[in-house]
């Protein structure tokens, strides 16, 4: 859980400069479905350039993603990460207790993954090299951050891409 910045002007451009706040919401969540996020228990906001997400999620791998996947569209400033690991439970006084707790936790805790924001003239490979000590273990960066990047070859400015240990 944790507060991620982006680059505003960098990412998928997903709605216009006129749309309203809170019709924003619908696009940023169909872009997080199609990465491959889970959305039945994720709830997602937006407010001032701000993706807020919370609910519940099953596992670290696809938390960090729609993380990555929500401040990777042009326009978001930043996450909060409020997302809970697991399973909701059956309980809504109780799911509201701990969707309360994860906020709060949020604003104290670091991320735990790394990540990279891609500069003019980088490459998989560049970034491989600099991270790894290896140019050839760019793959490993790629699948990292599948869906979101569909071919080893288009990344750009401003993106920022998880870096696997």
């Amino acid at each position: 859980m944790g507060f991620f910045d982006f680059i505003a002007d960098a990412g998928a451009n997903l709605f216009k400069d006129n749309d309203p706040e809170p019709e924003v919401v619908k696009p940023v969540r169909l872009h997080i479905k199609e990465a491959g996020i889970l959305m039945d228990n994720l709830k997602v906001g937006f407010n001032a350039g701000a993706v807020t997400l919370s609910g519940y999620l099953p596992n670290q791998e696809q938390k960090e993603k729609a993380v990555l996947v929500a401040g990777n569209i042009k326009g978001v400033v930043s996450v909060q990460d409020n997302v809970i690991l697991g399973t909701p439970p059956a309980d809504a006084v109780e799911q509201e207790k701990e969707e309360v707790k994860a906020a709060e936790e949020a604003s104290n805790t670091e991320a735990s993954f790394r990540t990279y924001t891609v500069k003019s003239g980088d490459t998989l490979g560049k970034i491989s090299k600099e991270m790894y000590g290896k140019s050839s273990l760019y793959n490993k960066i790629f699948e990292a951050n599948t869906p979101m990047l569909k071919d080893a070859d288009h990344i750009y400015p401003g993106q920022v891409l998880k870096i696997p240990e």
